[in-house]
């Protein structure tokens, strides 16, 4: 362990450290709950990861000289980890996890070893790409999740405030509501099936092929063309001729079945892009679960100044909801993704509210 240039600690330090004891343990249990649910190499990692916790830990009770007779609560953030951890998907989970190792407060405190600090940074890294593999099975179905949702809740938002400012009666609010909620759900549908399906034919369209493979032992290795097929994959001229040269080989020997030059600097991402009768069906349901939340004020007999605030209120939550899950997914501050969707959202109804009303004052 790193030298520490340490003063006589206050009461103040030891709290301090004795807050970071309680930290480091309550991590390591998430790290390890998480790993209780993974095999492979995924669990090897989060099982490391826990182990350095452990190494940090120790080095808090090293400075407290052994276990405190009495130790804090785990701050709240880290309380939530492990409930999270032991009650929801590792998605959400591993995503919080890499925003709290990137605030470390290890680089300002001169208590903590040098290594500690890196240690943070490259934790931060590692869960990072553990977060990413979940987020590349979610991509496609979930995209067209949230868009589909949040598309659902504007649009019928802004169709319902619009015609109620109009002046328009509830029975015609309630009926333009859940017109709105079908078209925009089929047409959600039709068009992200549309978009993806496109999307996945055009990346594999650039996936290389195998046709030319059973001609490679035919090939003349002076003129060597098969080095181009690598040069277009991304490889330097050098590159391209030495990895030609191995392929050739290969493929010449007597024992050689089949050579294959397989793909080289094209990745495929056709499993991010998704299934698109999966992205079209998960589109047209979510737009509609989404569209249907501010007609429920109508659909139960409410109608006027009440209805318009109460769907405001639903559509706020929902709105604050589906922020906040994509700011968890997607690594950021869920309450800045929640605020910025509210906003949006309140912002489109607010200008097709006013034009309602203009609507209503000009056919008056």
């Amino acid at each position: 362990m790193a030298s520490i240039n340490v003063t006589e600690p206050t009461a103040r330090d030891r709290r301090r450290w004795a807050q970071y004891l309680v930290n480091e343990r309550a991590e390591a249990r998430v790290y390890r709950e998480l790993a209780g649910r993974k095999t492979g190499q995924e669990r090897e990692i989060l099982l490391q990861l826990a182990d350095a916790e452990g190494r940090h830990e120790a080095h808090w009770l090293t400075l407290l000289g052994g276990e405190p007779a009495s130790l804090p609560r785990a701050s709240k953030r880290t309380r939530m980890l492990g409930w999270m951890a032991r009650h929801f998907g590792p998605i959400f989970v591993l995503a919080l996890a890499q925003n709290a190792e990137g605030r470390s407060p290890y680089d300002d405190d001169p208590h903590a070893t040098p290594a500690m600090a890196a240690d943070e940074k490259v934790h931060q890294e590692v869960v990072r790409g553990l977060a990413a593999r979940g987020r590349r099975q979610l991509s496609g179905g979930f995209r067209a999740a949230v868009f589909g949702a949040n598309d659902g809740l504007v649009s019928n938002l802004a169709l319902v405030m619009g015609i109620g400012a109009a002046g328009a009666s509830a029975q015609f609010v309630l009926f333009s509501g859940v017109a709105g909620l079908l078209a925009g759900a089929l047409s959600m549908g039709a068009g992200e099936y549309v978009s993806v399906r496109s999307q996945r034919e055009m990346l594999e369209a650039t996936q290389p092929g195998e046709f030319a493979d059973g001609v490679l032992p035919d090939l003349d290795l002076d003129a060597n063309e098969l080095a181009l097929v690598y040069r277009t994959r991304g490889m330097s001229a050098d590159d391209a001729l030495a990895r030609a040269e191995r392929t050739l080989a290969r493929a010449r020997r007597p024992d050689a079945v089949a050579a294959h030059t397989g793909p080289v600097g094209v990745p495929d991402d056709r499993d991010v892009v998704g299934s698109a009768w999966r992205a079209a069906f998960f589109s047209f349901l979510c737009f509609a679960s989404g569209a249907i939340i501010p007609v429920l004020p109508w659909i139960f007999g409410m109608a006027g100044l009440p209805a318009v605030v109460l769907a405001l209120v639903l559509v706020g939550l929902a709105l604050l909801g589906t922020g906040a899950i994509v700011g968890l997914l997607s690594g950021a501050a869920p309450l800045r993704r929640a605020l910025r969707q509210l906003l949006i959202g309140y912002g489109a109804a607010a200008v097709t509210y006013l034009l309602g009303l203009l609507f209503g004052v000009s056919l008056g």
